[in-house]
């Protein structure tokens, strides 16, 4: 049994990296897919001010109210008169937007439905608006489960 056998406890003559490369690949992936996900607040900047300008992006605001009133940009419309609206906005804009902003007690079905409508207008670029909720402070003294109040 002559031959390649080394004996156990002998110097080490190299160190395979391969699993170590294969991880850190893998750790590089999931950091530049969630990188995209994660929500950094904008940089404030003070801009300077223009004589001239103009808007980049042009919004179909539609508001739903707790009762299920439709607003477009603040004004009350029925169904009908949604569709027709977002159909003449989009005739005259073909690059408009649309942002769905829904109360949180208004149906799903009617969110759905005021959805359908844009849709059917030929309006397909729609946003949802939502609003960042406020964090709780850290000072206030909070309850455990048993009852008790923790500073």
């Amino acid at each position: 049994m002559a031959g390649g056998t080394q004996p156990r406890g002998g110097l080490i003559e190299g160190i395979n990296v391969t699993p170590l490369v294969d991880i850190m690949l893998v750790l590089l992936i999931i950091f530049m897919v969630t990188a995209r996900l994660v929500d950094s607040p904008a940089v404030p900047l003070d801009l300077p001010k223009a004589a001239q300008s103009e808007d980049v992006q042009t919004v179909f605001a539609v508001a739903i109210t707790p009762t299920g009133q439709v607003l477009v940009n603040g004004e009350a419309v029925s169904d009908v008169a949604l569709r027709d609206g977002a159909r003449q906005a989009l005739a005259k804009d073909a690059e408009l937007r649309a942002v769905i902003q829904a109360d949180g007690a208004v149906p799903h079905r009617r969110v759905i439905f005021v959805l359908d409508q844009l849709k059917e207008a030929g309006l397909t670029k729609v946003a949802f608006g939502t609003v960042r909720p406020e964090p709780a402070p850290t000072d206030a003294p909070t309850t455990a489960e048993d009852g008790r109040v923790t500073p």
